[in-house]
Order: structure tokens, then C-alpha cells, then sequence
């Protein structure tokens, strides 16, 4: 049986690239199941971020209509991916050259960092076949006001990527994919790696807690850090007026 998932770890990366072309990049069992491979090597690795991408002319079409039509519905293998992509400590970025339709939309919006081609084309279609983006819109609606997306959930109508850029499903849209996911990667590596990691559950965390809490625990984690080994590190090298070396902080 062909690979679904090639991974790729260099220079503390993990890539995942998507290679069902047949079915495009359709969240098969198969797929779905290598990509949760792909991420426990990463999370196995110690990665510092983590790269979706994929093969063909679509990053994914949505789920795999065949297989939902004779076996059982169980959403539960895709929902544990948007989770991981979500709640795992490092960055992930969705690195989108092509189509992107129904549950593919779910897939790149789990990602904390999306960069997608200008000529990207976006859909959510799943009310023309009698559901509902019920899953997706978890990840959907924690980047974009409902009110920015009820009509792309509710027609179906194909956007641009102009629009999700400018709705926030998307964070990047390019003309060069790789490069622009290069420079993300060196401006990840160029953080202290528990820095980063704190950073990405700030995101998450601050903006549902109350004022008063947030700025309690925020104050906390300001003072852990500054008077931890990474800034001793990172502050030494800014007066020296060098790049810090994170190699004893990686892992």
C-alpha cells in the first residue's frame, strides 16, 4: 500500500507532506491515520515546529465520500488530529498550494501559522451533500467572527484568498509558498524554544480568562522567564550583538 504521509525531519523540523493525489489528499482512514504518525514522530523528535503541506493541485478536497458512504461515521481519528495540531507545544504551519475544500478548510485551520498561494481557492460545501461543517467550524470559529463566514458555511460559495486573509482564516498569502514557510521556520528557530512553546499557549489561553487573571498569570510567566536560563542566554547575546545559540535548550 502506497504512503499517504511522507515525513521529513530536518534541522528540527518535521514536514508532513500529503501524497493522495488520487482522491485529492481526501482525509481517508489512511491519511488521517499517518498524519497521526507523523505527528507523534514529531512530538517524538522534539521538533521545533511542524510543516503541513501536500502534492498535487489540492491541499485536500474534505473527507473521503467513498468511505463515508460504506463504512460507519467516525469522526473521532480526524477530531484527535485538529487536536494535536492545535494543543501540541510546537508551531504548525499549514503550507497551502492549491485547493482547499470542506474538512481540508478544518485541517489548515488547526494550524497556528496558514500561508496559502494567492490563487488559493477556499470552500465549504458540506451543506450540498446534506451535513454541516459541524467539526471544523471548532477551529474555523476560534479565527473568524461567525458573522465573516456564515455565508461561505451556509451557500457554499467559493472565496479567494484575499477573503480568508482578510476574515483571518489565513495568516500569509504569497506568490512563493516555500519561501514564505522558510522564513516562519527561521524566525521560529531564532527563538529560545521554551519561549516559543509559552508563547503558542498564551495565544490560546489569555484571550478566554478574565483581566485580572490573565494578567496575574501573565505576570507569573514574565517573571519565570526573565529569570530563567534562556533569557540569560538571549540577553547575553543582545549585548554582545549576536545571534544566541539554543542548541543546550533544544530537545
Amino acid at each position: 500500500m502506497p504512503e499517504f504521509v511522507h515525513q521529513q525531519l530536518s534541522d528540527g523540523v518535521v514536514t508532513l507532506t500529503m501524497d493522495s493525489q488520487h482522491n485529492r489528499n481526501a482525509l481517508s482512514r489512511q491519511l488521517v491515520a499517518e498524519l497521526d504518525s507523523g505527528i507523534d514522530a514529531a512530538e517524538a523528535a522534539g521538533a521545533r515546529a511542524i510543516v503541513l503541506r501536500h502534492e498535487g493541485p489540492a491541499f485536500c478536497a474534505g473527507a473521503d465520500l467513498k468511505e463515508r458512504t460504506d463504512q460507519p461515521a467516525d469522526s473521532s481519528p480526524f477530531v484527535s488530529i485538529l487536536e494535536r495540531l492545535m494543543d501540541t507545544e510546537r508551531p504548525t504551519i499549514a503550507a497551502v498550494d492549491g485547493a482547499v475544500r470542506a474538512g481540508g478548510i478544518g485541517l489548515m485551520a488547526s494550524c497556528d501559522l496558514v500561508v496559502v498561494n494567492t490563487a488559493t481557492t477556499f470552500a465549504l460545501t458540506e451543506v450540498w451533500i446534506g451535513v454541516a461543517a459541524a467539526i471544523i467550524s471548532v477551529p474555523i470559529l476560534r479565527r473568524v467572527p461567525a458573522g465573516k463566514i456564515a455565508a461561505a458555511l451556509l451557500t457554499g460559495e467559493v472565496f479567494d484568498a484575499a477573503e480568508a486573509r482578510a476574515i483571518g482564516l489565513v495568516t500569509h498569502v504569497v506568490d512563493d509558498v516555500t519561501a514564505q514557510v522558510a522564513t516562519l521556520i527561521d524566525g521560529i528557530r531564532a527563538g529560545a524554544p521554551r519561549a516559543v512553546r509559552e508563547t503558542k499557549a498564551l495565544l490560546d489561553r489569555v484571550p478566554g480568562m478574565d483581566r485580572s487573571a490573565a494578567f496575574g498569570a501573565m505576570a507569573t510567566l514574565s517573571d519565570e522567564l526573565f529569570s530563567g536560563p534562556e533569557a540569560a542566554v538571549g540577553m547575553a547575546a543582545f549585548r554582545e550583538k549576536r545571534r544566541p545559540d539554543w542548541t543546550e535548550f533544544d530537545g
